[in-house]
């Protein structure tokens, strides 16, 4: 059965050439390695829907990061709430005003798209500071008015390559009431950083004065999971709660006022700040956050060769950290926010 819709032949002389290459650098390794895995998928003998599965799920994230590529560095916060908000609700005014705010500190929002919650913080932050990722679900869920037809609205068939870029394109998670999928988008983004599965971030819960939604659920967890030891002590400092835009926006840009970012450098920590530790501070460091030590001691890290992040007026702290106290590097990253 002849296909239809793609030019095939104009990529055929990159293929052969991808084909033909010697892994040199870390990308020519990464291109072979990815041929590969689809030359194997005839041996797996896997049938026509996990195959469409496959291919459907890879062209959604090559799109996708097309489309963020050339915003990497405006900051950006997934933003997470009812799609059933009317309009005339305080809340739908109250996410409004947040993405207003939030775009008048030079960052950016990204939400589902859709109507209600979703729908205000564009029209708070605008068109130009908005990005849509919409759902194709069962039932029609059209893109607001506010994105429609803009570059920077994406579609989704799947939940999971949905998430992966919602937690990878945004610097901070910010929810307000909503529903089932809200709760869900929450969860993930408080799990993932629990376990250093995503970089530090703010996690922000916004909701009107006077409203129980979020002291309920806070209480919740506290009374339950908390008590029960089901999570650990330090977890609910991942999670700070607002009834007040600016304190929710002073969160999101107070969080990057120091720190900078993090990763692995081999069996350290590498945490990348911005002003210079007096020596009273560091011996400070060292003694309240010892406890996030697998062994030794907190190290300033003398120049950039180590570090694939050139920028020479970063400091840097390494050590070897413990993998598991992610609430306690929250932490110490507020300790260096608050010199």
């Amino acid at each position: 059965m002849k296909r239809v819709g793609h030019d095939f032949s104009r990529f055929k002389k990159d293929l052969i050439e991808l084909m033909e290459v010697q892994p040199g650098s870390d990308m020519d390794y990464i291109y072979s390695e990815m041929l590969f895995n689809v030359g194997l998928l005839r041996d797996e003998k896997f049938d026509l829907g996990e195959l469409r599965l496959l291919n459907t799920a890879f062209k959604e994230l090559r799109y996708a990061l097309k489309v963020f590529k050339p915003y990497r560095d405006v900051p950006k916060a997934a933003v997470f709430g009812s799609a059933r908000t009317p309009t005339d609700h305080e809340h739908f005014k109250l996410a409004a005003q947040f993405g207003k705010q939030l775009a008048k500190k030079g960052w950016m929002v990204i939400t589902g798209g859709a109507s209600g919650i979703m729908e205000a913080a564009m029209v708070g932050a605008g068109a130009k500071n908005s990005f849509g990722l919409n759902i194709m679900l069962p039932f029609e869920q059209d893109a607001n008015p506010v994105i429609k037809n803009n570059p920077k609205l994406i579609f989704f068939k799947y939940f999971f390559t949905r998430k992966l870029m919602f937690l990878k394109e945004s610097q901070a998670t910010v929810l307000f009431p909503g529903g089932f999928g809200t709760f869900d988008e929450g969860f993930e983004s408080l799990t993932l950083t629990q376990t250093g599965k995503a970089k530090p971030r703010p996690i922000v819960l916004l909701d009107m004065p006077g409203s129980r939604y979020w002291k309920d659920l806070l209480r919740y967890i506290k009374v339950h999971l908390g008590k029960e030891r089901l999570i650990s002590p330090n977890d609910l400092s991942l999670i700070r709660h607002f009834q007040d835009v600016d304190k929710a926006v002073y969160e999101l840009k107070h969080f990057y006022s120091n720190y900078e970012s993090s990763r692995f450098l081999k069996d350290h920590y590498l945490l990348r700040f911005r002003k210079p530790l007096s020596p009273k501070q560091f011996t400070k460091l060292n003694t309240d956050f010892k406890d996030l030590l697998s062994r030794g001691d907190f190290e300033l890290l003398a120049g950039v060769e180590e570090d694939d992040n050139k920028d020479p007026k970063l400091q840097r702290l390494k050590f070897h950290f413990d993998r598991s106290g992610y609430a306690r590097l929250r932490q110490l990253i507020d300790y260096l926010n608050s010199l």
